[in-house]
Formats: C-alpha cells, sequence, structure tokens
C-alpha cells in the first residue's frame, strides 16, 4: 500500500478527502498484514511510532472495514489487516437535538444514536465495561470517557425491580442502558 499515492489520489484538501468511499463494494484478495496499529485511545501507529501527519489517519480512517480476516484497509486492489486494541473509533462528542443524541468520532464520522445505531456496554480489552457505537462496515466507536460522563449526567434511572435500577437515556424515541445498579443490602454483616 503506497500511502503517497493515496494521499495524491484522494486529495487532503479537497471536498472529498473525508469522503467514505463504497467500501462494501469493493472486493480484492486478501493481501496480508501491514505493520500498522490502532491504539485503545484512537491514535494510529505505524512501525511502532505515531503517525507524523494527522491527514494519513484521516484518509486511512476512511478504507477500513471489518471483514473476516480482521480489521482491513482496502482499495480496488489491495486489501491489508491491521492491528486494533480495542475498537478503531472513538467517540470524542455528544450533542443532543433533535430528540437524539447524536456522536462524533475522531475522524469526524456523525452517527445518531436510534435504532439503527444502538448503543450497547461491552468490555475493553482491560476489562472494564464501556459503551460502543457502531458506525460503518463493521467499525464500532468506543465513548471517551468524557463523552460516556456526559451521558451519565444526562441519564434517567428506571426501577427495574428487585432491588435494581438500570441508568440509561432516551434517543430517537429508543431506550439505551447505560449500566445497572444494585441496592445494597441493609442487612448486618455476617
Amino acid at each position: 500500500m503506497n500511502i503517497d499515492r493515496l494521499l495524491q489520489q484522494h486529495g487532503t484538501h479537497s471536498e472529498d478527502a473525508g469522503a467514505i468511499p463504497p467500501l462494501d463494494q469493493w472486493h480484492p484478495e486478501f493481501t496480508g498484514d501491514i505493520n500498522i496499529s490502532i491504539r485503545a485511545d484512537g491514535g494510529w501507529w505505524h512501525e511502532g511510532q505515531p503517525f507524523a501527519r494527522p491527514k494519513v489517519a484521516r484518509l486511512l480512517a476512511t478504507l477500513l472495514r471489518l471483514d473476516d480476516e480482521g480489521y482491513c484497509l482496502v482499495t480496488p486492489v489491495e486489501r491489508w489487516r491491521v492491528q486494533v486494541e480495542d475498537l478503531p473509533l472513538v467517540a470524542v462528542e455528544a450533542d443532543f437535538h433533535d430528540n437524539a443524541w447524536w456522536f462524533t468520532t475522531q475522524f469526524d464520522d456523525v452517527v445518531r444514536l436510534d435504532a439503527g445505531h444502538p448503543l450497547s456496554v461491552t468490555l475493553t480489552p482491560q476489562g472494564e465495561a464501556v459503551p460502543q457505537l457502531p458506525v460503518r462496515f463493521g467499525l464500532a466507536a468506543r465513548l471517551h470517557r468524557n463523552v460516556y460522563y456526559q451521558l451519565v449526567e444526562a441519564a434517567e434511572t428506571r426501577d427495574l425491580g428487585n432491588g435494581t435500577s438500570e441508568i440509561g437515556l432516551m434517543s430517537a424515541g429508543h431506550w439505551y442502558a447505560l449500566g445497572r445498579l444494585e441496592e445494597e443490602s441493609s442487612g448486618e454483616a455476617p
């Protein structure tokens, strides 16, 4: 994969620089592994060093999808697997308008929290339960800690019975759970 050629082809200053190509229509043979990793914080690294040019990571993010072989950078003629520590995208902003929550990733993907893009709580590689949101082509965004705290501040609590409450929020007419609270027993310790 020739990154300089990709930058020339897709232009980093044009209106289409961040446009997502039709990756679902491209089906090249699997090419192999490339020494690119995406850290849990959303940072892109090549050969053990962070990308020096953010434009390169932004361009490559438009070529990323989840395949049977793993996370792959895809062009019409190549398909290279990259390593991803957790999820490849991070939701770094959240806004509420038009009765829905809207999330923006580090690469400016904008996703509406709705039935087509439901919030779910999954475990990070460190075993922490943190919400994620589907974005595109099998890719999901982990909610940044600040975004998660913003949602918790806006959240409601619903009693589920049996001493359990659920914290969550409404978006586009649907309820999305952020977590559960169990009431502490009032009995004495044994």
